[in-house]
């Protein structure tokens, strides 16, 4: 798990340098692009006992990982230090105990000590974690996939304003979830597999 953290924190810094080569110095309020991501997962989980929902969890588990990587980033001002936090990490990744099981609440004390602190709080993201159904190894894996398909956005204009999020009917996310279901993570080009997919169906719904 070291090393994953590891990886995931070295991605995480590269993405980020991509969009701002000084990202670290530039006071983003990554709190609040976190807090936000949990109202999102809760939406596509259901919250409305108005009307009939059914919670479609591969968004649910994309939107953790979206909420992990603002929590990276959060960590990457706070310790620039990718190997002394990876260790730390580690660490208390290993000590927790689910203190909410239940996804809504979880995903309500994540956001509420998010907004309390302007900070990452790692257990109440834990507890999000596990109600969602994602292990250490998945939350690997579908944080690379996303780390990609980050990476393919901004070489597609995202900001700029010229990338289509949406193909063929269909968010980028879902083309995402179902090209990971069918290529292998523990690849060494898997990186450089994910992308090169994605790319044939950007082209192709173009």
């Amino acid at each position: 798990m070291q090393q994953a953290l590891a990886t995931m924190l070295t991605m995480q810094n590269a993405m980020n340098a991509r969009v701002h080569p000084d990202w670290q110095d530039q006071g983003f309020a990554w709190y609040r692009a976190l807090w936000i991501e949990c109202a999102e997962l809760l939406d596509h989980y259901g919250y409305k006992w108005w009307k009939a929902q059914h919670p479609d969890m591969p968004q649910v588990q994309m939107e953790v990982v979206d909420i992990w990587h603002f929590g990276l980033s959060a960590m990457l001002v706070e310790n620039r230090d990718i190997p002394s936090l990876a260790v730390q990490l580690d660490a208390q990744i290993h000590a927790h105990d689910i203190a909410e099981p239940d996804l809504r609440l979880a995903t309500e004390n994540l956001a509420r000590d998010t907004l309390a602190s302007r900070a990452f709080p790692l257990a109440a993201f834990l507890d999000v974690m596990h109600a969602a159904g994602l292990t250490a190894d998945t939350l690997y894996a579908t944080y690379v996939g996303k780390n990609v398909l980050n990476f393919f956005r901004q070489d597609h204009g995202y900001q700029e304003g010229t990338y289509r999020k949406e193909w063929q009917g269909r968010e980028d996310n879902e083309h995402l979830h179902e090209l990971l279901a069918n290529l292998d993570n523990t690849s060494p080009t898997f990186p450089d597999d994910l992308y090169a997919a994605l790319a044939r169906r950007y082209r192709e719904a173009a």
